[in-house]
């Protein structure tokens, strides 16, 4: 089963998709990578098609470059048309692509029978940062200048923690373990090529369904509580905390004019702002915009719009993704940007990388960065503490 290519796309609310087997795949790391997504796509009309966007596809989108040293290797797209696509609904299953047989039938109980079985096998490694401490803050503090400057508003910081010399025997088993601490709707197993996603994503970069197109970005995370008293106070906290609620009505803007370049007139609407959502190890600060679009849009037109998202950049987005490049000490890759599908009918789902363990199986190179938000009025200490929430949240108790 580790051998087969295979995704799974797991809502956590009792549906869920798994794609698994052979079938056309392409893995893109030349020039001009937005094009050679909409030839694949065009060429595997009415199948499902399950992508993986690294957030350096930035660089065939916008003039940017990506120079840091890349320790993860991961292309800038891999696009794969797989032979069996399943969904799950409540614990039943249909097949929506490929067919029902004695062969496909044995990996779907099998794979059931490991998302059930809570023998977990122990997870030895310790993943160490990239950036100390006192780096980190500097370089926060270099970015406030800039800000102070007026060259930006906002940008999304990042640092690596990351283990080498690392062999997972079981990642399923892996996977299933990271999801009982996640439960996060944007959930995602992919293992694929040389690398196996490990995701425990809580946010959804954009999504279409029919003729509308949704974006739900999250700045703003407070920990979970020990208790309901504690966690109701953290969420209070977090919806009235001017920090947070400026980085996310700083987003807001930022989706609201990339969906623009795409939308039928006036179209793009806020569905929701500044809404507090709660998953099992953090509560964090959601907002949702939408608008309408032509009937004809084109995926890669979808994607020259939007990618990568606001909520991982910054705003205005190109100065932050060059900021980004000058104060990060490693190429981002594939975290902070997509896993998801696309549908026969152009329907598609894509996610956020983040809270996501990366293995490059050749190298046996393990990676989790984690980032945040930095603001004129962020606290530097503030922010690595926010960093080491997210992480160990996860680290924590997949080391347990």
């Amino acid at each position: 089963m580790n051998q087969i290519p295979t995704s799974y796309l797991n809502s956590n609310n009792g549906t869920s998709i798994l794609a698994f087997g052979d079938g056309p795949m392409v893995k893109i790391t030349a020039c001009n990578a937005v094009d050679a997504i909409q030839r694949f796509i065009d060429e595997h009309k009415h199948k499902h098609i399950f992508i993986c966007l690294s957030y350096d596809l930035k660089n065939d989108i916008e003039p940017l470059e990506s120079n840091n040293v890349d320790f993860m290797k991961f292309p800038k797209a891999i696009l794969w048309v797989p032979e069996t696509v399943v969904r799950f609904d409540s614990g039943n299953f249909k097949f929506i692509q490929g067919s029902e047989n004695p062969e496909s039938l044995e990996f779907i109980h099998s794979f059931q029978q490991q998302e059930v079985n809570e023998s977990y096998a122990p997870f030895p490694y310790k993943l160490s940062p990239r950036t100390s401490k006192e780096t980190y803050i500097n370089h926060v503090l270099e970015i406030q200048q800039e800000i102070q400057q007026g060259s930006i508003y906002e940008v999304n910081y990042c640092q690596e923690f990351f283990a080498e010399h690392v062999k997972i025997e079981n990642p399923l088993n892996t996977y299933f373990k990271l999801n009982k601490i996640t439960k996060a709707p944007y959930s995602a197993y992919m293992n694929i090529d040389d690398f196996t996603l490990f995701c425990g994503s809580p946010e959804s970069f954009i999504r279409k369904k029919g003729a509308r197109i949704y974006s739900s970005p999250i700045k703003g995370t407070k920990k979970r509580g020990h208790s309901e008293t504690e966690d109701e106070a953290l969420k209070k906290a977090l919806l009235s905390d001017p920090k947070e609620r400026a980085e996310n009505i700083m987003i807001v803007d930022l989706v609201r004019n990339d969906l623009s370049r795409i939308a039928t007139p006036n179209s793009v609407q806020v569905d929701e702002l500044l809404g507090i959502h709660s998953f099992e190890t953090v509560h964090q600060m959601i907002s949702t915009i939408s608008c309408e679009v032509p009937k004809k849009l084109a995926f890669k037109d979808i994607l020259n719009a939007t990618f990568p998202m606001g909520s991982m950049t910054g705003a205005p987005k190109f100065s932050a993704m060059n900021i980004i490049e000058e104060h990060e000490d490693f190429k981002r890759g594939i975290y902070s940007g997509s896993i998801g599908y696309l549908k026969p009918n152009g329907d598609f789902d894509l996610n956020v990388i983040i809270r996501t363990l990366i293995h490059n199986k050749q190298t046996n190179y393990l990676s989790c960065p984690v980032g945040g938000a930095i603001t004129i009025k962020s606290s530097p200490e503030a922010e690595y503490d926010e960093c080491l929430v997210k992480i160990k949240g996860i680290l924590d108790q997949m080391n347990a």
